[in-house]
């Protein structure tokens, strides 16, 4: 049960990826009527919300942006820096969104932020304690693990509303600043939200792996 499950979030995550990215490359189409471009957008969504420390930077890739709250620096991809389209303005404000959510003290973001290092660590010593479960046959290990792992599962689970709530907040500013026509916003929450799917899906299957070893935690006990 647990492979087919796996194998079922695996076409369901590729599925929702080619998703964004056909949505994106679609929209990318529909050309602003104001001709900002994500930068000239991110810049003035920033300081709306009276922001004015944070950098806007252009990194390489599709898809790549991103918002650093360490460094306070909105790195937005080569697609969307320079773009004046629906799909660039939506990217471009959903980055703003996470940095409005640093300058506002958002608590999820608080909460992801502190938690994410030790994540990584947990995501390394989860695996390693589990396979000496195995290897010396011993459950307390593997129980180690699945503890270790849950706190990867807890990340997931923290960053869904965050994103989703950046999502809202990008959409409710390119709307009240007139950045996107009203009558196309429907296209801007088809990408926002086909995005938001790739972090519902990640969510399910850490807790499907989570299942799965404390089922094997079960059987060996």
């Amino acid at each position: 049960m647990y492979y087919i499950l796996t194998i079922i979030m695996l076409l369901i995550s590729l599925f929702a990826s080619f998703t964004v990215k056909s949505r994106f490359k679609k929209y990318s189409k529909h050309m602003l009527p104001v001709g900002w471009t994500g930068a000239q957008i991110a810049q003035s969504i920033l300081q709306a919300n009276g922001i004015y420390d944070v950098n806007i930077r252009k990194v390489r890739g599709t898809l790549t942006d991103n918002y650093n709250p360490i460094t306070k620096t909105l790195n937005l991809s080569d697609d969307v820096y320079g773009a004046a389209n629906i799909s660039a303005a939506c990217v471009a404000a959903h980055e703003c969104g996470h940095a409005i959510q640093h300058a506002q003290k958002y608590p999820l973001l608080i909460v992801r932020k502190a938690i994410i290092p030790v994540a990584n660590i947990c995501s390394i010593g989860s695996y390693i304690s589990i396979l000496l479960g195995m290897f010396l046959n011993a459950t307390n290990f593997i129980t180690i693990g699945c503890l270790l792992f849950s706190v990867i599962v807890f990340v997931h689970l923290v960053t869904l509303p965050v994103e989703i709530d950046a999502s809202k907040r990008a959409l409710a500013n390119v709307e009240s600043m007139m950045i996107i026509p009203k009558e196309e916003m429907k296209y801007g929450k088809k990408i926002l939200f086909a995005a938001g799917m790739t972090y519902f899906i990640s969510l399910l299957s850490s807790i499907i792996q989570l299942l799965r070893l404390l089922a094997l935690a079960n059987r060996r006990r």
